[in-house]
């Protein structure tokens, strides 16, 4: 089978065409407080052309915040309050769901049910504090399996009083595109094939908006490195060679931090993960970052390249590296009320393993026909196939109680669930306790599997549980659970 997803020009032409530029220059702009303070900003909603591939490829039309992928970075520090005017200069509706953050129903961004789209010409105001410290990201929620799929997102990093020791705190947002031999997003969106499967598997994965190339370091420094995964339907799952990153926060909150199992970083769609990393390699040493998370479909992300300089220091920091917990509720397991959430439906073929339907950096295999089309009824959490962001809810919670989801994926993809307005704890996997108890937003489960969350439903109002796999979303895999 061909198609022009499959035609885009190979890595390494387009690393010779990039000629290597400095990396750094690669991260977005960003602004910060001191903390307890008031911030305001402003995100346009619009089109625009971004150099994704680089020379001697055309610039690429894109939709974005203030004419960059990823949109800009906002940075703050725990506790500030946000006041972010989002103008929409789109030719269609839009909202913006701030992924992660505990932040009242109103500001939550699902079309319909916690506001009116934003229509185009018109603003909205969204206004919210930040409780908690971590790493966050801002996206769409309407039609988003297309807007964010074009390329709206962005950072929301929200900084501790006091942050642990590093050298450098660097953001990459991980991005996955479509792309055509002309560097065009394939116009695709919707097709059946990644609606009833994988989702929309790219072709081309860039690294805060570039395609990218090297990432300079200097030996002896120490990183905190965070991680986001914005891709539409894309799960990493990063290996750093002659290096051993460490865990410390999930989601956006600290856990005891580990090396990663099988010294794989694994992160679903709206994933984040938070590594700190000393770079122990030699002055002008090279080592390679793969994504090897689809088998025989490995490929080169990035290399990390150290400068000639002597070394920063000749053995690690011996300093504190998980960071301070945030003030989030924990769930009383002994009285807690239990419910099953049963995620069904895709296609339930041989493909269905999660070692197919994903792509290396250039070698896109989704990329069928049917574009365009939408298709109801693929999905379903607890048997219902949602068709909009409005429904009776599926459960009702009393405000303060705690709650144990029992979390079944009786499919043959891997889902990752978000849960709205809430951060909670991943207790159990197949009936086994979890090591870490760790909190998170967004938990990945493979096909046939089945994860116990556990929280405190302190947050009033409907809230959206579905996959982020955003085409599983639009395409049925999506409920409403309200707090009264």
């Amino acid at each position: 089978m061909t198609s022009d997803s499959q035609r885009m020009p190979t890595r390494r032409a387009v690393m010779q065409a990039a000629g290597g530029a400095a990396f750094g220059a690669l991260l977005p702009w960003s602004s910060h407080s001191t903390g307890d303070a008031s911030l305001e900003f402003r995100l346009r909603a619009e089109p625009a052309r971004v150099p994704l591939v680089g020379a001697p490829h055309p610039d690429t039309d894109v939709w974005c915040y203030s004419g960059t992928v990823p949109g800009p970075e906002i940075r703050a520090r725990q506790n500030d309050r946000l006041r972010i005017l989002v103008e929409n200069r789109l030719s269609e509706e839009t909202t913006v769901h701030w992924h992660g953050v505990r932040l009242p129903n109103a500001m939550d961004g699902v079309p319909h049910l916690t506001q009116k789209p934003i229509a185009p010409g018109e603003s909205f105001t969204y206004e919210f504090d930040l409780p908690d410290a971590g790493t966050f990201w801002y996206h769409p929620h309407q039609r988003s399996f297309e807007q964010v799929g074009r390329g709206l997102y962005g950072a929301l990093i929200v900084e501790e009083h006091t942050p642990i020791r590093v050298d450098r705190d660097v953001t990459w947002v991980l991005g996955d595109w479509r792309l055509q031999p002309n560097a065009g997003i394939s116009p695709d969106f919707g097709n059946f094939m990644d609606m009833a499967m994988s989702g929309r598997i790219g072709n081309t994965v860039t690294i805060n908006g570039r395609l990218p190339d090297r990432f300079h370091v200097k030996a002896g420094e120490r990183l905190r490195l965070r991680l986001i995964n914005a891709a539409n339907a894309r799960i990493f799952g990063l290996e750093f060679s002659g290096h051993r990153p460490r865990i410390v926060a999930l989601d956006g909150q600290p856990v005891e931090p580990h090396e990663p199992d099988s010294n794989r970083v694994v992160l679903g769609p709206a994933m984040r993960i938070d590594l700190i990393i000393d770079m122990t390699g030699r002055p002008g040493a090279r080592f390679s970052v793969v994504d090897g998370f689809y088998r025989s479909l490995e490929y080169n992300l990035v290399n990390i390249v150290y400068s000639n300089d002597a070394p920063l220091r000749t053995r690690p920091l011996d300093k504190e590296i998980k960071p301070s917990a945030n003030p989030l509720p924990e769930p009383d397991l002994e009285t807690a009320i239990r419910h099953e959430v049963k995620f069904g439906g895709g296609m339930m073929g041989g493909m269905g393993s999660g070692g197919m339907g994903g792509s290396g950096m250039m070698g896109g295999m989704m990329g069928g026909g049917m574009s365009g089309q939408m298709h109801a009824g693929i999905w379903t959490v607890n048997g219902v196939s949602a068709s909009g962001h409005i429904m009776e809810p599926m459960l009702t919670m009393q405000r303060n109680r705690s709650y144990v989801l029992a979390l079944h994926n009786d499919t043959a993809w891997y889902h990752p669930i978000h849960l709205h307005g809430h951060s909670f704890r991943v207790i159990s996997r197949n009936g086994r306790p979890t090591p870490r108890r760790e909190w998170q937003d967004t938990v990945l489960i493979p096909p046939r599997e089945r994860a116990e969350i556990a929280f405190v439903a302190d947050n009033p109002g409907d809230w959206m549980i579905h996959c982020h796999i955003l085409e599983h979303q639009e395409s049925g895999m999506m409920g409403v659970f309200r707090v009264t």
